[in-house]
């Protein structure tokens, strides 16, 4: 193996807590090279490492054979290394082009965006991104921002290219798109580090697989010799199911109700155009499409953060449309995992224990005569890290030091646990890995079970086949079709995706 990079013996710590323990690892020069392992494996730890943001307390680096200090990302970048982030590092008011050569060497105070913007375009072409250079980053959706942040890198001309779950917000269209993409990095001798839990996506381009589990490296392999539910037991240390059992329940009452729901988003534009849609008590009702197509409103209005145009939205027949947040929070019951952790669902630089009273601080058990009941919330917290599995080092510290997936699974666990009749969730399982997956997918039938309504909206399709009863396709803000998951081939799927409408009721 022609050896691009080598990691000897690297550990790291923070405070008492070891997040890498002695990893070694071997990574092949224009090859992909998968990460795998379970939140909080210490697999983005180990990534920083490579790009300069952290520094090892110990063990040693080698670049092409030689060893090398990376002191900061700068220095990585100029030693050919880049990293896409799990979370966006996009300035919104900038466009895509000033975004994209936001401290690139070599561009003075005379800055020609024209020509820029032209080379922006071409390599956008080449990939198959579709990214306007010259458009706002506040006005694209999730899947394009991320499409601006691996231009970013690209433009750079980086040798090797750190992936950390960059096909987390990307449509099933738009991940084969980009893998294809990689395929194509690859034949021109980039070398690729990608960290994933979709172990299709690992199977489909990867040539070696290294697995981490608590810091340590405990497992590689090339991809030849596995397969997806080796991988997965390999990552959780158990067998994994892979097909869930939907529980066969006949649907009660009509609990949450669109009636043609208008709404504009945040650029003023239609989002949502006379949307019809009922959820009944003990029913997963899902929401497919492509990011962007008026998913984000569709919640937002149901749950009280965005007001309608027109049309309705009703609750057990009670029309909510003028209600706020907190009124439909607790008299209504619903709950509402959002799509942005970071910026609608926690606030990171509270403690655990303070966010998982994020939501219900005012009320019982929380608090009582307006005094809140530290002890009691204390308790709550540990009791939610036991049960959801969120790894941490305290609940006392920084929700911004937890691993993506563990601040998502300390989002579902708060509104799971706050005992919604209704229960809207969007990408409930953006970041988690397979383990993860596997159980909140159990804890929404669980709710299905219990008789609550549940409106699923992701644009991971397994996902939503997973656990749905009827899958509504939304299209440009419309819903383009209603199918059952027996009835939703691709071909079908991709029509309807596409907006090819279909006469339908959901």
């Amino acid at each position: 193996m022609n050896t691009y990079l080598s990691l000897q013996s690297i550990t790291k710590k923070f405070g008492d807590f070891k997040a890498l323990d002695s990893v070694d690892m071997d990574i092949a020069k224009a090859s992909i090279h998968a990460i795998l392992g379970e939140n909080g494996a210490g697999k983005t730890t180990l990534m920083n490492i490579i790009y300069g943001l952290y520094q090892p307390d110990g063990g040693r680096i080698f670049l092409n054979g030689n060893e090398a200090v990376i002191p900061n990302p700068r220095e990585a970048l100029h030693m050919g290394i880049g990293m896409i982030h799990q979370h966006l590092m996009l300035v919104d008011t900038l466009t895509v082009t000033e975004n994209v050569i936001l401290g690139l060497e070599g561009v003075g105070l005379s800055i020609s965006l024209k020509e820029h913007e032209e080379r922006i375009a071409e390599l956008s072409r080449e990939f198959d991104f579709e990214v306007d250079p010259r458009a706002e980053i506040w006005k694209l959706p999730m899947g394009m921002r991320q499409r601006v942040e691996i231009l970013k890198v690209l433009y750079r001309d980086v040798d090797l290219l750190i992936l950390d779950e960059p096909t987390s917000v990307l449509a099933p269209n738009e991940i084969e798109a980009f893998l294809a993409g990689l395929d194509r990095l690859r034949a021109a001798g980039k070398t690729i580090v990608f960290i994933t839990h979709k172990l299709d996506e690992v199977a489909h381009v990867g040539d070696r697989i290294t697995v981490m589990r608590h810091g340590k490296v405990t497992g590689n392999t090339d991809i030849e010799h596995t397969d997806t539910r080796e991988m997965a037991r390999m990552m959780v240390g158990r067998d994994v199911v892979m097909e869930l059992e939907k529980p066969d329940i006949e649907p009660g009452g009509i609990a949450l109700e669109f009636e043609n729901a208008v709404a504009i988003n945040d650029r003023g534009l239609p989002a949502l155009k006379g949307v019809n849609l009922s959820v009944r008590r003990g029913e997963v009702i899902g929401i497919a499409g492509v990011d962007g197509n008026g998913q984000v409103e569709l919640a937002e209005i149901a749950t009280g953060m965005r007001q309608l145009e027109s049309g309705s939205v009703r609750v057990d027949g009670i029309d909510v449309s003028e209600t706020s947040v907190h009124e439909r929070r607790h008299k209504h019951c619903i709950g509402y995992v959002p799509e942005d952790r970071h910026g609608t669902g926690l606030v990171l630089d509270f403690s655990v224990s303070k966010n998982c009273m994020l939501r219900d601080f005012s009320e019982r058990p929380f608090s009582e005569n307006t005094l809140i009941k530290s002890s009691v919330v204390d308790s709550i917290a540990e009791k939610w890290v036991e049960d959801y599995d969120i790894r941490l080092q305290s609940i006392y510290q920084q929700t911004r030091f937890l691993s993506g997936g563990n601040q998502q699974k300390l989002v579902f666990a708060r509104e799971v646990e706050s005992d919604p009749d209704i229960l809207v969730v969007m990408q409930p399982c953006k970041g988690l890995d397979i383990g993860a997956i596997e159980a909140v997918q159990n804890t929404i039938l669980g709710q299905k079970r219990a008789g609550k309504a549940v409106l699923y909206i992701s644009t991971e399709l397994d996902d939503i086949l997973a656990v749905c009863d009827r899958i509504c396709v939304m299209c440009d803000g419309e819903i383009s079709g209603v199918v059952t998951p027996e009835e939703a081939t691709p071909e079908r799927m991709g029509m309807l995706i596409a907006g090819i409408r279909e006469a339908s009721t959901c």
